[in-house]
């Protein structure tokens, strides 16, 4: 991609969050983008409207004529497409320049400083926070995030600024192909194991991320990870964590459904910093992403309006109705930690009121790995309704389904299993007090449903 010039752009899985923020970058550019999605989405028609030319059948009779070039036309794919897909069997048997999206992103961290954001848990949310800072300061960027930002509705911004904000994914050890300028470490609790096979082996590939950060760059890592970095000798050193570290923050206060307090840092502190979406995880993340944007040269005045004017991401911590009767919100969680994190969230900031998730587990080697984990988190609610596994890119395997999670909640807590295709049915005719939905499947499809249906019986409660 560096050397030759590309007047086309295919994409297999076109609809894929971080695929789609790639595809809008060659959009911006000018070039022909294409592709195929096995499913239309939101997103997918989003693209199309932008531009996109995409088809949702496997068939390369489909694939349009600029994008049958190989002289002219880049193939980008995402992990999850099989080997046996046929347009990518096509593009293979001819040729073609063919990369993973991470090897377009890893071009994009060479030709930009990047500032990456890895870990298993937070990547998301502190890339579009750092993003987002440094989008509304002097400084300016690029980012290609793993979710949509509320403040853009986009998962992308496109400048002339010399800085790209990358979220670092580590799932099929995608981020090796990046060359970090600067990077966050959130978190490397192990999960894709199908992917790595050992703890050890998901360590390691962390390890080796630390090293391709460039030189006189900057790695800012979580305090206390269960990892060794491997740096190259000019690279600076910071770690961070709620309330010590480097980083860290000072006089937290949360009131009234605000939380406000002081970023202590060794370049320079900066008082009453005040969350623009107000959860209390954000504060560790809010840390990481102003010690990126600091270390690149954001002012202290420039991190307070960006964390103050920070809207969130779609589908993380998301509130869909905040009335005193009736919390409903969305989060994307996914991972036992997620899950953990986000119930403690809640329950400090609704510390009398009866919470209930409906969970949607996402993938069979996840649940089979971490169904105790999952119980453990998830009964730190009071009602927990669980749906059948989103199986993503997976096979069933024997045995294992929600039932292994449901079988060790806690005694004593309500619970209960359903079908997908029921939960509408069950919000139509329940009550609710907070209601979560958690995970990384299709139930949040029915989101703007339920909400509807929730909004409804507010209007007629309150008639």
């Amino acid at each position: 991609m560096e050397n030759k010039i590309i007047k086309a752009v295919y994409f297999i899985g076109a609809g894929g969050i971080g695929m789609s923020a790639i595809a809008r970058y060659f959009i911006k550019k000018g070039m022909v983008v294409a592709g195929y999605d096995k499913t239309p989405s939101t997103l997918t028609r989003q693209l199309e409207r932008e531009g996109m030319l995409i088809h949702y059948e496997e068939n390369v009779d489909e694939i349009p004529f600029v994008c049958q070039q190989k002289e002219s036309c880049l193939v980008v794919y995402t992990p999850a497409i099989p080997e046996s897909h046929k347009e990518l069997q096509y593009f293979r048997k001819n040729g073609f320049d063919i990369q993973k999206r991470a090897q377009v992103l890893g071009t994009l961290t060479r030709q930009h400083k990047g500032l990456c954001v890895a870990g298993t848990h937070g990547k998301t949310t502190t890339s579009t926070m750092c993003a987002h800072i440094m989008h509304q300061s002097h400084l300016d960027c690029n980012a290609f995030l793993g979710g949509i930002s509320k403040n853009y509705g986009t998962n992308y911004i496109l400048s002339d600024s010399d800085f790209v904000v990358i979220e670092a994914d580590e799932f099929d050890r995608s981020f090796h192909w990046l060359s970090p300028y600067m990077t966050v470490i959130t978190s490397t609790d192990p999960d894709h194991l199908d992917i790595y096979g050992t703890k050890e082996a998901y360590l390691e590939s962390f390890r080796h991320y630390t090293e391709l950060i460039q030189p006189d760059g900057a790695l800012i890592i979580h305090r206390d990870l269960e990892m060794q970095e491997a740096l190259p000798e000019s690279v600076r050193r910071y770690d961070y964590a709620l309330t010590e570290g480097d980083f860290h923050a000072e006089n937290i206060r949360i009131e009234n459904g605000e939380i406000t307090f002081d970023f202590v840092s060794p370049i320079e502190s900066v008082s009453d910093i005040q969350l623009g979406q107000p959860v209390p995880i954000n504060i560790e993340n809010g840390i990481a992403a102003m010690a990126m944007a600091q270390l690149a040269g954001c002012t202290a005045n420039e991190l307070r309006i960006g964390m103050k004017t920070y809207d969130g991401v779609e589908r993380r911590f998301d509130f869909k109705i905040k009335t005193p009767q009736l919390v409903f919100l969305s989060d994307y969680a996914h991972h036992p930690k997620e899950i953990l994190q986000s119930a403690r969230s809640i329950r400090e900031l609704y510390k009398d009121r009866k919470i209930t998730a409906i969970f949607q587990p996402h993938l069979y080697t996840r649940t089979r790995d971490f169904y105790q984990d999952f119980a453990d988190a998830l009964s730190l609610l009071d009602e927990v309704i669980l749906t059948e596994i989103y199986p993503a890119r997976e096979k069933p395997i024997e045995g294992v389904t929600s039932q292994l999670i449901y079988d060790r909640l806690r005694p004593g807590i309500e619970k209960s299993l359903i079908c997908k295709d029921d939960v509408l049915q069950l919000v139509k005719h329940r009550a609710f007090d907070v209601l979560i939905v958690l995970g990384a499947g299709d139930l949040d499809n029915m989101v703007p449903q339920m909400t509807q249906i929730l909004k409804e019986k507010l209007n007629t409660q309150q008639a």
